[in-house]
């Protein structure tokens, strides 16, 4: 037998109750909340003589809304949702919450009332790009969002994205790879990660990074909620990048959804007689996004929208062979020139960058180290002055 709706007490298990009430992006429930407190519409849900609040919308409209959650309300037990999050190693988290992103509330009355996340809740705080695109992805899209994620991943910046095949699978994987973050936005519940084909990638984002929903365990996704959890992706981000996406791809909510946010919107050109590009060139056309070709790009379009961002840029032009150190031998040249001027870089990142391989980077940078030209901290390089 279920457990009676929490008491009034309770604010966590009444945002969590409502979170399996009422759909993603239901108005009126984040109408009623935001008039009554989640407590509080739970209040007014279960009285069958309360009024309807007043000065929102008529009572016609809270029958129709009454009658869309009732046949939820039968059987509600948010302590045990609660429970079953927890023994995946996840939780819950709520406004108020220190690891709350803050970010969402400019979401308003279409704010999750919770998020269900596994991982590093933390991570959400943290200034974050969205790298988006087509599922049925070429070999241009995936290359080009390799870099620009594995770059900006990099430079510190938290790669959001929907976990989900092509780009966002290119994008979660390039963070990954150069011991970057990464935040993967589900459209169902996290008991079970879709799609199954990236079930162990997207197990690798929630034990380095973090994999959230706004849905309770054993929701499945569907099309409405992929469409909803769009706008989760464009809030946490500080800026949406749509690296390949047809004419009338679902990828565009992501980006119309951040442009609505006024988040800055990029987007990556591809060949014009591609349609996996057709909607990147109908983005730019339309002066939804702006054309970017790299990360610097990226990270100049994020700082002018008043993105507060670490000081290590992730462009190369900002690498400057002509400050080589004199009498290095070709290859510590190469190594030392795909440094960044500023910040530090892993072995992995200065190896990408210099079209390099590893072993031949590590004796480089031991000799570089050794000379006094470079400087290690923890798994990350740094040039000394010269």
């Amino acid at each position: 037998m279920a457990e009676p709706l929490p008491d009034a007490d309770d604010t966590v298990l009444a945002r969590v109750a409502w979170g399996r009430i009422a759909e993603p992006c239901d108005l009126q429930a984040g109408a009623l909340v935001a008039h009554l407190g989640h407590r509080g519409a739970l209040g007014w849900l279960r009285s069958t003589r309360a009024e309807p609040p007043p000065g929102l919308w008529p009572a016609p409209v809270w029958e129709r809304a009454r009658a869309r959650w009732a046949p939820r309300v039968e059987g509600l037990d948010p302590a045990r949702e609660v429970a079953g999050i927890r023994r995946l190693g996840g939780r819950v988290i709520v406004p108020g919450d220190e690891e709350w992103p803050a970010a969402l509330d400019d979401l308003d009355v279409l704010a999750p009332h919770c998020l269900w996340v596994r991982g590093d809740p933390g991570i959400l705080r943290r200034p974050a790009v969205a790298i988006v695109g087509a599922r049925a992805s070429t070999g241009y899209g995936e290359h080009v969002a390799g870099e620009l994620s594995a770059s900006l991943a990099d430079s510190g910046l938290t790669v959001v994205s929907g976990g989900a095949f092509g780009i966002d699978a290119v994008a979660h994987r390039a963070a990954l790879a150069v011991g970057g973050a990464t935040v993967a936005v589900m459209a169902g519940g996290l008991d079970r990660f879709y799609p199954a084909g990236n079930a162990d990638l997207l197990a690798r984002v929630a034990r380095d990074g973090a994999v959230v929903a706004e849905l309770g365990p054993g929701s499945s996704p569907s099309r409405s909620r992929f469409l909803t959890r769009n706008r989760l992706i464009a809030a946490l981000a500080g800026a949406c990048v749509v690296v390949e996406a047809g004419w009338r791809s679902g990828t565009l909510s992501t980006a119309m959804h951040a442009a609505r946010l006024l988040r800055p919107v990029a987007a990556v050109p591809g060949p014009v007689t591609s349609a996996a590009s057709a909607g990147c060139h109908r983005l730019i056309r339309d002066g939804v996004a702006v054309l970017v070709s790299d990360a610097g790009q990226v990270r100049e379009l994020m700082a002018s929208a008043g993105e507060d961002l670490a000081d290590e840029p992730s462009d190369d032009a900002v690498r400057r062979p002509s400050d080589t150190p004199p009498g290095l031998d070709s290859s510590h040249a190469q190594v030392w020139e795909a440094l960044p001027a500023r910040g530090a870089a892993t072995l992995e990142s200065v190896a990408r960058v210099g079209g390099l391989a590893a072993r031949e980077v590590r004796i480089a940078l031991g000799a570089l180290e050794l000379a006094g030209h470079v400087r290690r901290e923890g798994d990350r390089y740094r040039r000394t002055a010269t």
